[in-house]
């Protein structure tokens, strides 16, 4: 946990906070949930009733004009009266601010009605502030509560807030009753609110109607990937490796984007191990392969474990961790398997080890695979920009690694710095040194050399031919740096989100988070597009990597609302050579976008009725329509399947273009015999998009 200080000074607590009083609101700092004491209060039907926990201090309301999200209106405290209410302050690239949620998620699943979350997002860089990312972490994130977008502090400054992640519980009354400030938030809050709903409800002062809240998540637009987080090529076999984050599962393609395995995913968020089918993963993130190209290890994220899968027996097996988050600070090896880990977010196999970036305790691990044991590798678990001797040295949240044989390369984003520790020792022994990068609160968006470098967050590297290329995440960009001189340069983005291919100066990314290289193209996870880019290292030329054979990943899919399906009316043709014509239309006011190709492929079930004859696929930019395909037909009944992918926008609005997947379904029966004659040897399929479901302006 980091407190945030208007003089940008960082202090850093460890995960054990003293207890202190709550005093009045202007210096509310507290580190544990406190309470005024029991009270007698008067209830509606005029008897006093005695409860244990009372706020005598009015909580500060939310001032008006700030951006809201989940909600068709702004709220206030008053709004609330009648509600036990928790405030949570975050910041969405805040690791800890992660780990409550689940807690969050817990409260608010035991007290449905009566118990309020409000999510208050007072962003720690300036990208986090702007209301489009705070809607992508809600969305991201599954939150269900509302959000209120505190870009300048006011609310945060209300409250003295001093760290992320702050919770500040309030009464049905509108009282301060305690606050916390760090993890382990349900244990602190848990009875205490139970408590608050038995009492207060059976004294009549609950309101238990349920607060009305609009999804963000119900907005978000189809799409086959959704956040993927991490990706790995693998020139010897051609393949790719993608996390398909929030769909919780792996995919795996040829370089080219077709879909070969799906690994995971149907069951959704899960910690089994098993065969590619019944195997699940929780929000997994960086990966790695051994040197024989068999083995991937997978940093299960919100698991806080260690994957192995099998790739030729097509198994699932957990190598590292319990299931549970840990903090332990294993100086001598110990049993990976019994030894909880804490939110595990890139992998990196050295020989015999698998290198670990615990992005969840700002420390590096290892795991020895002779004798699976886990041990530290460097960090003092104090979130700091500290060089020096490997455990003694600080990181904050390290997320991506990267290795030239003798140098192991760390994207330490909460201080949007790249940092180094030599290799070729014992766990513990080495050095560690920063290339780029002077403290948590130093940030921006400036090419140069050493010191005079700003990032924002940069989250993933790979070293390719002497030189690290890397996310600058929540600038949108994609950089390279020199080790030997300490020198950056940006080589594709514009710094602002969206969505183009091109030159590196036109290309736009939004929140890129992966990056991975193989022949000379850099394969990136653009995370917030739910897209795979691809990069010309020499030119900067950015691309959009188009997945085929998507009827995998579909079917391995928890949820069948990632792709718009249309099933069209049965259609009756006549045996013989039938022509299927395809008209794609966009509504009006919209227009497809000139960089992404609208791709299609049609299938037939029963090729045995009716099978396409000569090309059954079209990928243009720009498509034109009609477009004809032919098919020879015999008798009986089958289903003609597209599997499209489309690019399209409103005119004079391309940056908020998006990708939509399309299925069309055509019921097709062949007539026989003297049926025959009134059939039509023509196939007419016509369809319109839809008009995009474009983010509203936030509620303000």
């Amino acid at each position: 946990m980091v407190e945030r200080r208007s003089d940008h000074t960082v202090r850093v607590r460890s995960r054990s906070f003293p207890v202190l009083p709550l005093v009045a609101v202007a210096v509310l700092v507290v580190s544990a949930c406190t309470s005024s004491g029991g009270s007698s209060v008067t209830a509606p039907d005029g008897t006093e009733v005695d409860l244990t926990h009372v706020g005598n201090v009015s909580a500060p309301d939310f001032p008006a004009g700030l951006e809201w999200l989940n909600v068709d209106e702004p709220l206030s405290l008053r709004d609330l009266r009648g509600k036990v209410v928790l405030l949570d302050f975050w910041t969405q690239g805040c690791i800890n601010c992660i780990h409550i949620i689940p807690d969050l998620k817990r409260l608010e699943a035991q007290h449905p009605d009566t118990l309020v979350v409000v999510g208050v997002h007072s962003a720690k860089f300036d990208r986090e502030g702007q209301i489009d990312a705070v809607r992508q972490s809600v969305v991201r994130y599954e939150l269900e509560h509302p959000v209120v977008n505190d870009r300048d502090f006011t609310v945060w400054n209300a409250y003295n807030a001093q760290a992320w992640p702050t919770t500040v519980l309030i009464d049905p009354n509108g009282k301060i009753v305690g606050g916390h400030s760090g993890e382990g938030i349900y244990e602190i809050y848990g009875s205490v609110i139970a408590t608050m709903v038995e009492e207060y409800g059976a004294a009549g002062l609950l309101d238990d109607r349920p607060l009305d809240v609009v999804l963000e998540a119900e907005r978000a637009a189809p799409s086959v990937l959704a956040f993927p987080g991490s990706i790995l090529a693998d020139e010897t076999t051609g393949r790719l490796f993608i996390a398909d984050s929030n769909n919780h599962r792996i995919l795996v393609t040829d370089l080219d984007g077709a879909i070969l395995e799906v690994i995971g995913g149907p069951h959704g968020a899960g910690g089994d191990d098993d065969s590619y089918v019944d195997a699940s993963f929780n929000r997994p993130q960086g990966m790695a392969l051994d040197s024989a190209g068999r083995t991937l290890y997978v940093a299960d994220l919100g698991n806080h474990l260690i994957r192995a899968v099998d790739l030729e027996a097509r198994l699932v097996v957990t190598v590292a961790g319990t299931g549970e988050q840990g903090f332990e600070d294993p100086r001598e090896p110990q049993p990976a398997v019994t030894t909880p880990l804490n939110s595990p977010w890139d992998v990196l196999v050295d020989g015999e080890q698998v290198h670990i970036a615990m992005s969840g305790q700002h420390q590096l691990w290892t795991l020895d695979l002779a004798d699976s044991t886990v041990q530290t590798l460097a960090g003092s678990r104090r979130e700091e920009l500290r060089d020096g001797a490997a455990l003694e040295a600080g990181f904050n949240q390290p997320s991506g690694l990267t290795s030239d044989g003798s140098v192991l390369y760390i994207s330490d984003p909460e201080a949007s710095a790249i940092r180094t520790l030599t290799l070729g020792g014992e766990p513990g022994s080495g050095e560690v040194g920063t290339l780029v990068g002077t403290g948590l609160f130093d940030f921006g968006d400036r090419d140069g050399r050493g010191d005079g470098v700003l990032l924002q967050h940069a989250i993933s590297v790979v070293a390719v031919d002497g030189v690290v290329f890397f996310t600058d995440t929540y600038n949108h960009k994609i950089k390279v740096l020199d080790p030997r001189d300490r020198s950056v340069t940006t080589l594709a983005g514009i710094g602002a989100p969206g969505w183009s291919d091109g030159d590196g100066r036109t290309a736009r990314f939004a929140e890129p988070s992966g990056i991975s290289e193989a022949n000379g193209i850099l394969y990136v996870a653009d995370t917030n597009n739910h897209l795979i880019r691809t990069i010309d290292i020499v030119t900067g030329t950015a691309d959009t990597l188009t997945l085929q054979n998507l009827e995998l990943a579909r079917a391995a899919m928890s949820t069948d609302l990632r792709a718009d399906r249309v099933r069209l009316d049965p259609v009756e043709v006549a045996p013989g050579n039938v022509t299927l014509s395809l008209v794609i239309e966009v509504p009006d006011g919209y227009k497809f976008n000139e960089q992404g190709a609208f791709t299609m492929e049609w299938t037939s079930a029963s090729p045995a009725v009716a099978a396409f004859v000569g090309e059954t696929t079209y990928r243009q930019v720009l498509p034109t329509f009609p477009r004809e395909f032919a098919i020879d037909a015999t008798g009986g009944e089958t289903v003609l399947s597209a599997a499209a992918t489309v690019y399209y926008c409103q005119a004079g609005e391309e940056d908020f273009c998006l990708i939509r997947d399309l299925e069309i379904e055509v019921p097709l029966t062949v007539a026989s015999g003297q049926e025959s004659g009134a059939a039509s040897d023509v196939i007419e399929v016509r369809h319109v998009l839809p008009a995009l479901d474009l983010p509203a302006d936030p509620i303000v």
